[in-house]
């Protein structure tokens, strides 16, 4: 069963008013190959269970058995940058005075095929008029190195206006954050001060033996070439201070956290925010690993404080107003009302160029686990398209392509508003009253238990299949955040794969934020919340 099939209806609206909008339906497929060198659009894209894939991502395993000295090799990143002269509250000034700001953000960009280019030209339709743009966590696949950067940073993005500023993920770390540090924060590794962690013999001699380290110098070379393709990369490297660090903004602050390979802040870097948090200005966080995830909370640890990261956003003295993770390759979006009456929006945004992830593993959201309700919960792609299209995926590499497997496109909503139970409906109104067929809900059996969150495969599920179709519907998705004087607007906007979609890429979720306090906003969703049926659900 192919993706492209004759159009159904007018494509308006998002994927949640209409099926066209997500990609379902699309006629023509987005041409990309004049983005790549040469017009040589990558054969195969990146598999993540080839053994040169597992082998240069080998530190992730490294530091969770053996031991992980990102923590000290980021202090000595950020010692080197200090004793170069950079700001020592590691913080970008440079839009502190402007009344208006708006910036893209995206994360978990770089696999360098098919998937993160088609993101490119929606991107550019929604760009006018930015300051710069933010990338959240995993910048390069799969290791990080700094030879990638060409491929998969400055060249996709080389006509995007202004700096581009970024937090690194665990795949960023995996060359000890070397391409990472010296194309985007300018650093020099030759400065940094000389290594002498202390460690047993065995943890050094397995250090030694097994760790990844970085390309050969030989070949460093390069380095110019690959910044001559975006020459407006260069304020950005010569700005960010470090891999953790904040952009004050007139009426925010944006707080930039390097949360390394295991998802966990160094002592140093766990005082640095403190810090931060406590100026008087209300604040978003921007994260590698997202507090909200997957309808459950999420924390993060840091080393010698008793406080975690949530601790510290939670605290109503912080003016903590916002998050944005990355790492989980969708959209997520959750309005977590606190007992003093705050709302804090936590908002996943990973689906910038890699593999999307399923959304139909996701559990109803209950306010008891994740803070909100299902009524109130986004994400993107609807957990019913990513039934459909995983359904299709499975059925292409078990079924022999013979649909045995497939859950068609037009009953996936109801099969999933079914097994979340609680009388919800899907979110499409054209989907409501379906009718699921025995072959669908045979299918649904076998499909949505293999990937749910008891299932064998639910751990690999997305990756071990590999949403990098070239057709659509791609389901990848980017932010367009708006600062405005006491006022925030947040757009989350889609990369279908669509040719027609390209220049006008369909709005996905749209909330806008009003000051009424300090630490305190007023959230409205467009289209209103009081006029949405009840019960509906992101189906």
């Amino acid at each position: 069963m192919a993706f492209l099939q004759p159009a159904e209806e007018p494509r308006t609206g998002s994927s949640r008013v209409s099926p066209g909008s997500a990609g379902w339906g699309c006629g023509q497929a987005a041409d990309i190959r004049d983005l790549f060198r040469d017009r040589r659009v990558p054969a195969k894209p990146l598999w993540w269970f080839h053994p040169k894939v597992l082998w240069a991502s080998r530190n992730d395993r490294i530091a969770h058995w053996i031991t992980d000295p990102t923590d000290y090799e980021r202090g000595r990143w950020v010692r080197a940058r200090l004793a170069a002269g950079v700001d020592p509250e590691l913080t970008v000034g440079a839009y502190a005075e402007e009344d208006q700001v708006s910036f893209l953000v995206l994360g978990d960009t770089g696999e360098g095929d098919s998937s993160q280019y088609h993101v490119v030209r929606p991107m550019l339709a929604r760009s006018e008029g930015i300051s710069f743009t933010y990338l959240v966590s995993d910048i390069i696949y799969p290791a990080g190195d700094v030879l990638d950067y060409e491929d998969k940073l400055f060249r996709p993005y080389q006509r995007l206006p202004g700096p581009i500023y970024a937090v690194p993920g665990n795949h960023d770390w995996y060359d000890g954050l070397h391409g990472f540090m010296t194309l985007l924060c300018d650093a020099d590794p030759d400065l940094r001060p000389p290594a002498d962690q202390e460690l047993s013999r065995w943890r050094r001699w397995l250090l030694a033996v097994l760790w990844r380290r970085v390309s050969s110098r030989k070949r460093q070379e390069q380095l110019q070439r690959m910044r001559d393709v975006r020459e407006g990369l260069r304020p950005a490297r010569s700005e960010q201070p470090a891999p953790y660090f904040s952009i004050e903004l007139k009426e925010l602050l944006l707080v930039g956290i390097d949360t390394g390979i295991r998802g966990e802040l160094d002592a140093e870097q766990g005082q640095w925010l403190r810090k931060v948090s406590a100026a008087p200005k209300d604040k978003i966080l921007v994260t590698g690993k997202p507090l909200v995830v997957n309808a459950r909370r999420k924390d993060i640890r840091i080393d010698g404080i008793p406080e975690t990261v949530r601790d510290i956003v939670d605290d109503p003295a912080h003016r903590y107003i916002a998050t944005i993770g990355g790492d989980t390759h969708n959209y997520q979006r959750y309005p977590v009302v606190h007992d003093d009456g705050r709302v804090l929006q936590h908002l996943v945004t990973g689906a910038g160029g890699a593999y999307t992830k399923a959304t139909h593993i996701i559990p109803r959201a209950t306010v008891e686990e994740c803070g909100c309700d299902e009524a109130d919960f986004r994400c993107y792609p609807l957990r019913g398209d990513s039934l459909a299209t995983y359904s299709i995926l499975f059925d292409r590499r078990f079924g022999f392509r013979r649909g045995r497997f497939v859950v068609p496109r037009q009953q996936a909503p109801a099969v999933m508003a079914e097994r979340l139970g609680g009388g919800l409906e899907p979110t499409r109104e054209t989907d409501r009253g379906a009718t699921v067929s025995p072959k669908a809900r045979r299918a649904a059996r076998v499909v949505h238990p293999l990937s749910a969150r008891t299932g064998p495969l639910y751990r690999f599920f997305s990756e071990f299949l590999d949403w990098d179709t070239p057709d659509p519907p791609l389901f990848k998705s980017f932010l367009r955040i708006d600062v405005r004087p006491g006022e925030l607007e947040i757009k989350c906007c889609s990369a279908t794969g669509c040719a027609e979609h390209e220049s006008d890429p369909p709005l996905e979720d749209h909330v806008r934020g009003t000051r009424t306090g300090e630490g305190r906003w007023s959230w409205r969703e467009f289209p209103p919340a009081e006029v949405r049926p009840t019960g509906e659900t992101s189906r």
